[in-house]
């Protein structure tokens, strides 16, 4: 979130610098110095690459349209093993994805916004779950929390909100009450989660990847 990194710094001072990239290559960097005047920029693309935003049809998009993120393959290419047809998705030309969804501003700043994967689509408008995730996570009675879509027979999608509250804060309606409440604030109307569940930890891997799937994909069963 923005405002957890504008603290970090304003405590460390300039010593945090922020980059974008994969296994498969990259990328862009942001020094404390640009971070600070493009807040919650991952930077521009660094010597050797280059970034660029397309969306499903191919095409290139210009400034500030939101679309896939790709980036130009390093020095050597490369396959996914015994995966011919992901391989091939995953590229245009010499650029290649990981399925990231963003845009790049004037001045060629990346902003992400979310994995395509993740995606919610609600009466045909697009939702995305990290900025909903960005804004709980300040909630003073949030640790921890994870945002995706579950079925909706008019909308095709709703928003659903899994926290974890902080200890000693009891789980319940009154909860989530001041939970929808603290969002209304904060967000449009269609980006509020419908509805909340809690639970005593999120499941992340050692590394603290959050495994989204295990949460979304009983709702869809």
């Amino acid at each position: 979130p923005i405002e957890t990194k504008k603290k970090m710094l304003d405590w460390w001072g300039d010593s945090i610098f922020e980059y974008y990239a994969a296994t498969e290559g990259g990328g862009t960097l942001v020094t404390p110095q640009e971070w600070r005047q493009y807040p919650g920029t991952v930077g521009k693309a660094w010597a050797n690459a280059d970034v660029k935003i397309y969306d499903d049809n191919e095409n290139e998009l210009g400034p500030n349209e939101v679309g896939t993120v790709y980036m130009l393959l390093g020095q050597a290419d490369f396959k996914y093993k015994d995966a011919e047809k992901k391989t091939r998705e995953n590229r245009i030309g010499t650029y290649f994805t990981v399925g990231d969804i963003g845009e790049v501003n004037e001045e060629g700043y990346l902003f992400l916004r979310d994995r395509k994967a993740d995606m919610i689509i609600s009466g045909g408008v697009n939702i995305y779950p990290a900025e909903i995730e960005c804004e709980l996570i300040t909630h003073p009675e949030v640790v921890d929390c994870a945002v995706f879509g579950i079925p909706n027979d008019d909308w095709g999608e709703e928003i659903k909100a899994v926290i974890e509250p902080i200890a000693g804060v009891t789980a319940g309606d009154a909860l989530a009450d001041r939970i929808h409440a603290f969002c209304r604030e904060r967000l449009a109307g269609y980006k509020c989660p419908r509805s909340i569940d809690f639970t005593d930890a999120l499941p992340r891997d050692p590394n603290g990847k959050l495994y989204k799937r295990r949460l979304r994909d009983p709702y869809w069963e």
